[in-house]
């Protein structure tokens, strides 16, 4: 067993309590933690905001990739196949996608490999699995249980972020004292029916299955269409979610750690859902997310649409990736906006990512790479 070194000590000028009543002299606070949010941690006070840095050499720095440019390019040609879609970050345990479809898979498909997530970043689908058929639209999660034989008609062209539990399934989060219905009631959970449309497509023609193993493409084909069940019970099942059915957590004294927004969870990284909500409405409570170093985890921000109060410069369809390693937090000017911004809600959906292994960064992704991004906090 292991325990951690912990013993809460206090140094010079400091706060009570975590983002809230800053100091006058050290409005930068910084959080050192461990585990993600949920370990030991310190907060600093600084006179300087700890992005203010003034040159940058190396490879480990904050990065930002424009998805928009990889849309129909040769890079992300228009397919049918999700395995032909490209990598855009990647580690032992997770793949992260951007697939481009446009026109009706003429192949089923089975990952075999680990669990898919898929958001529905815009466009909408008939989604045909093993279970049914279920109706997909811009905003949906949804969850494809590994080795599940599916496949899509779009109805309009879809951009889809996939993400590969890899060798791993996805789960709900443990909600502790706020209860197994916080954030999203599971009744909410739309599963595949066995209704007419998924009877018609039924049919004694030949169909193939694209199997994806060990990252290798094998094809089994059937002298009929093997979506073929009568019905089916169990809990075990493809399920979909809208952002627009998440309730976010929410404090109106204390700016809540991305954790508290947790939607999906595998044993190597965690999803996060960030949507509109109040902004804290205490004078003394920090209304940004504070500058953090979360040392243990990479993490990545793929923004879905809105405003991001937090940034400048960063659109719907991008993606910022911040490695383990180095302080990050709000723009500058972002953060000198949060205390005089008449702004009582935000309005930004983006999905994150945080990975405990390190990611790389596919081929795809350094095309459409912006390489000032790093020098975005500069004020001079």
């Amino acid at each position: 067993m292991r325990k951690w070194i912990s013993f809460p000590k206090q140094q010079g000028i400091n706060s009570r309590q975590a983002h809230v009543d800053l100091p006058k002299q050290g409005i930068y606070e910084r959080e050192i933690g461990r585990s993600g949010f949920f370990g030991p941690a310190t907060h600093m006070h600084h006179t300087h905001a700890p992005t203010g840095w003034s040159d940058w050499q190396g490879d480990l720095k904050p990065r930002a990739f424009d998805l928009n440019n990889l849309i129909g390019s040769k890079h992300n040609p228009q397919t049918a196949s999700p395995w032909s879609a490209p990598l855009i970050l990647f580690n032992e345990h997770c793949k992260y996608r951007l697939w481009h479809c446009t026109e009706n898979m003429q192949k089923l498909a089975r990952n075999a490999d680990g669990d898919d997530l898929f958001f529905i970043h815009s466009g909408s689908a008939e989604l045909f699995c093993d279970y049914g058929h279920l109706s997909v639209v811009e905003g949906d999660y949804v969850v494809i249980p590994r080795a599940t034989m599916w496949r899509l008609e779009p109805t309009s062209p879809l951009q889809i972020l996939m993400i590969e539990a890899t060798n791993d399934s996805f789960q709900l989060p443990e909600k502790g004292l706020v209860g197994g219905h916080a954030i999203f009631d599971p009744a909410m959970l739309d599963t595949p029916l066995i209704n007419e449309q998924f009877k018609q497509q039924q049919s004694e023609e030949s169909w193939q299955v694209e199997v994806k193993r060990h990252n290798q493409v094998s094809t089994i084909t059937y002298p009929f269409n093997p979506l073929d069940a009568i019905g089916w019970h169990g809990d075990l099942s493809v399920v979909r979610i809208n952002w627009r059915d998440i309730r976010p957590l929410m404090s109106h004294r204390y700016h809540l750690p991305p954790s508290a927004h947790t939607t999906f969870v595998a044993n190597r990284f965690v999803i996060c859902t960030f949507v509109p909500r109040p902004i804290e409405s205490d004078p003394e409570a920090l209304k940004v997310p504070f500058y953090h170093n979360n040392d243990d985890y990479d993490e990545v921000l793929f923004y879905h649409q809105g405003n991001f109060f937090s940034r400048d410069n960063i659109e719907q369809g991008m993606v910022t990736f911040h490695p383990a390693g180095f302080t990050h937090g709000p723009h500058p000017k972002a953060f000198a906006a949060s205390n005089t911004s008449p702004k009582t809600f935000t309005d930004e959906v983006a999905v994150m990512l945080d990975t405990r292994d390190a990611l790389k960064i596919g081929e795809a992704a350094t095309l459409v790479e912006n390489i000032n991004y790093v020098n975005s906090w500069k004020t001079a």
